[in-house]
């Protein structure tokens, strides 16, 4: 907005709706398909991941300490050289196994803390390095037996904002289904406003996959803030990768920002009793003058963007584990 000089002046992101109450929402059952849902779902089942697979955020993996985590039931550690470089390989040490996510990292060298057996990024005595992957927000590793695609030399990548100009934070959390599970959660846009009133007003799904070239679903919806404090925007949910799903923040404030929900299987393929962690990393920008400020304010915005996450994903993976508790029982195909 411009005031009579034509010098830009402020507005607020912020807008007053009420919305209808729960019970008074149109119901969304019918348009919310199970073969839209099934067939979207089937379509990121396909493409290519290359083996690619979220550990975690990249922040948390600095010098002085491994990071140790489990992929689809691979042991794997992590760690800095000395000048920030990323190494990862398989988390037990070659010569009797020792936990060496538990070891020391000395002048970027990861030293096992049972016998000081050390290792670098070269092959030795059967330990050999994963490839790694640190795109700024999130660190990816290759696990080609796991994955059981062909490899990528480098993971599929979401379109984002530039880190320098935006705001991220991570979240992860674990529940007992598969990865599919969880996509398939972010691929029902419809349950948004029934599943989640605290945080979405007013959602509607504008447009559905229609094809492999149009393969998003858009949705208008207003993010609750306070009461009937809201900012509306539209966004498209798109799966790029098996185990991704993605929220592109199109129109309204924040635009360009995204969501990325990625679903790392814990458990190996197959697993009676399977555990998803669920990453979940936010890269909010905007073009206002004083997002500036908020890019400096990061550290105490992360905890707060941490804690929404946290919100809907108490939910949203009660919904995936229903899911694969219906699918194990087989009254639920797939």
């Amino acid at each position: 907005m411009r005031d009579r000089r034509g010098v830009g002046r402020w507005t607020s992101p912020l807008r007053m709706r009420r919305g209808p109450g729960w019970f008074e929402q149109a119901p969304t059952w019918r348009e919310a398909k199970p073969s839209v849902i099934s067939d979207a779902l089937a379509r990121a089942g396909a493409r290519p991941s290359g083996n690619w697979f979220v550990v975690g955020a990249s922040r948390s993996i600095v010098g002085g300490r491994p990071y140790g985590r489990t992929v689809s039931g691979v042991e794997v550690v992590l760690w800095r050289t000395r000048t920030g470089g990323l190494r990862a390989g398989p988390g037990a040490c070659p010569h009797l196994g020792a936990p060496l996510r538990e070891g020391k990292v000395v002048c970027g060298t990861l030293v096992c803390h049972w016998h000081g057996l050390a290792l670098q990024k070269e092959s030795f005595a059967g330990w050999s390095p994963f490839p790694v992957h640190d795109d700024g927000v999130l660190v990816w590793v290759r696990l080609d037996e796991a994955g059981g695609e062909a490899p990528l030399e480098h993971p599929v990548l979401p379109a984002r904002p530039p880190t320098a100009v935006a705001v991220d934070s991570v979240f992860t959390t674990v529940g007992r289904c598969e990865p599919q599970d969880v996509v398939a959660n972010r691929l029902d846009p419809w349950h948004g406003s029934w599943f989640h009133p605290y945080s979405f007003v007013d959602l509607r799904v504008v447009d559905t996959p229609r094809s492999d070239d149009q393969d998003a679903f858009a949705v208008e919806v207003s993010f609750r803030v306070a009461g009937r404090l809201v900012v509306p925007v539209r966004a498209v949910f798109t799966a790029p990768e098996p185990r991704t799903v993605v929220m592109h923040i199109t129109e309204g404030e924040g635009a360009t920002s995204v969501v990325e929900a990625h679903a790392t299987p814990l458990t190996p393929r197959g697993h009676h009793s399977p555990r998803t962690a669920v990453v979940e990393a936010v890269v909010a920008a905007s073009d206002r003058r004083g997002f500036v400020l908020a890019r400096t304010a990061a550290p105490v915005l992360r905890p707060l963007l941490r804690r929404a996450s946290a919100r809907l994903w108490r939910d949203d993976l009660a919904y995936a584990e229903r899911r694969w508790s219906l699918r194990r029982s087989g009254r639920l195909p797939g």
